[in-house]
């Protein structure tokens, strides 16, 4: 490899400089043309969102007011309708004979019916009662005999000893 004069060395130096300075002025440049596109598409990209949050709002106000007056209209006519069904069968003396005898069976099948669960309540309490006063009693008589049981095991033992006591006491003075 040649050795280079300071000379030379200077001018490859500025040359060098030359080329770094070109390119990032020209980097420079199309970022900020980069940069101003991307500014004029934000702002026309939110002016055309506020003109259509402007007529979304007009919309949606519409929208509600409408609403407003559907609501009650629609709760009206859904009254009226149900009336209508309701009172249609009784608007015949026959059909009214017919709806009224359903409506008997419907009551006499619902009070059986209310009367057989009451039953069947009434019978899980008392067997439920049953069960609780068997193990109750179970449970005093086990423990009756466990305390008898230790009743007679005490008096046996103190009457052995009282024997001893007394036999000992007349085999010494005897």
């Amino acid at each position: 490899m040649a050795t280079q004069t300071p000379t030379q060395r200077r001018a490859a130096a500025k040359k060098a400089a030359a080329t770094r300075k070109r390119n990032s002025t020209s980097a420079s440049a199309r970022r900020t043309t980069s940069s101003a596109r991307t500014t004029a598409r934000s702002a026309a990209n939110t002016a055309s969102t506020a003109t259509t949050a402007e007529a979304k709002g007009l919309q949606a106000l519409a929208l509600q007011a409408e609403r407003a007056v559907l609501i009650p209209v629609g709760a009206a006519l859904t009254a009226r309708d149900t009336v209508v069904e309701n009172v249609k069968p009784f608007t015949n003396r026959d059909t009214a004979e017919r709806e009224i005898t359903k409506l008997q069976k419907r009551v006499v099948t619902n009070l059986r019916k209310y009367e057989r669960r009451g039953t069947s309540a009434r019978n899980q309490l008392r067997r439920e009662l049953k069960r609780n006063r068997t193990q109750a009693e179970r449970f005093v008589r086990r423990n009756r005999r466990s305390i008898e049981t230790q009743v007679k095991s005490a008096r046996k033992d103190i009457e052995r000893g009282a024997n001893e006591f007394v036999t000992n006491v007349t085999n010494n003075f005897a």
